[in-house]
């Protein structure tokens, strides 16, 4: 392994894995080396995942380096991109309760419909609409049925069309704003974990000694 001269190292995004997982160099880390030893780089152990590690592991670049050097002890290692990323330890799924899920859909649809309503009597939505089929028809109509009705089904519809889903059917690839708020979240939790884990899994805080 004496021709080995160079690897250039990238940590990958935040990967899963399960418990008990074998985490290797190729599993956290992009390799380029100009040798033909990529491959056992690649397969250079790092860490092997257990329960106690929580459900998240913090891979330091300097752990990549340690590991590289441990099979090449002469690689002239350089670090490209970040110094950390997160490895999520991937509990085992458990099936689904219907019992919970459908009470949280009631919950949620309740809560839903009733939010409607009080923004609706907020702005004396009725009102608006008998003045609107007031002015257009020259008759009042404590029932405007005929703006009602459609105002209804348009709302339904827009809510449809704002979060892009009708169950599992998307109708472009363009992320949501449910789906961007959550993809912001993940990245701002990511991005504390990394600030107050240390490299390994072990907790710390911020300026401690």
């Amino acid at each position: 392994m004496a021709d080995l001269t160079h690897v250039y190292v990238k940590l990958k995004g935040k990967v899963k894995r399960p418990p008990g997982t074998m985490l290797r160099v190729g599993d956290v880390a992009d390799v380029l080396t100009d040798s033909p030893y990529e491959s056992v780089l690649q397969d250079a152990v790092l860490h092997v995942l257990r329960i106690e590690d929580g459900n998240r592991y913090v891979v330091d670049m300097m752990h990549v380096i340690r590991a590289v050097r441990a099979v090449v002890p002469d690689a002239d290692v350089h670090g490209i991109g970040a110094g950390q990323m997160l490895v999520e330890i991937e509990s085992p799924k458990r099936p689904a309760n219907l019992l919970l899920v459908a009470f949280v859909w009631l919950v949620l649809f309740i809560g839903s419909a009733l939010a409607i309503m009080n923004f609706h009597t907020d702005v004396s939505m009725q009102e608006v609409h008998q003045r609107v089929y007031e002015l257009v028809t020259g008759h009042k109509s404590e029932h405007p049925f005929i703006l009602q009705i459609p105002y209804s089904i348009g709302v339904g519809a827009g809510m449809i069309l704002f979060f892009n889903h009708l169950f599992r059917k998307r109708f472009n690839e363009e992320p949501s704003p449910l789906e961007l708020e959550m993809f912001l979240y993940q990245q701002n939790l990511d991005d504390y974990v990394l600030t107050h884990e240390a490299p390994g899994g072990e907790h710390h805080e911020r300026g401690s000694k």
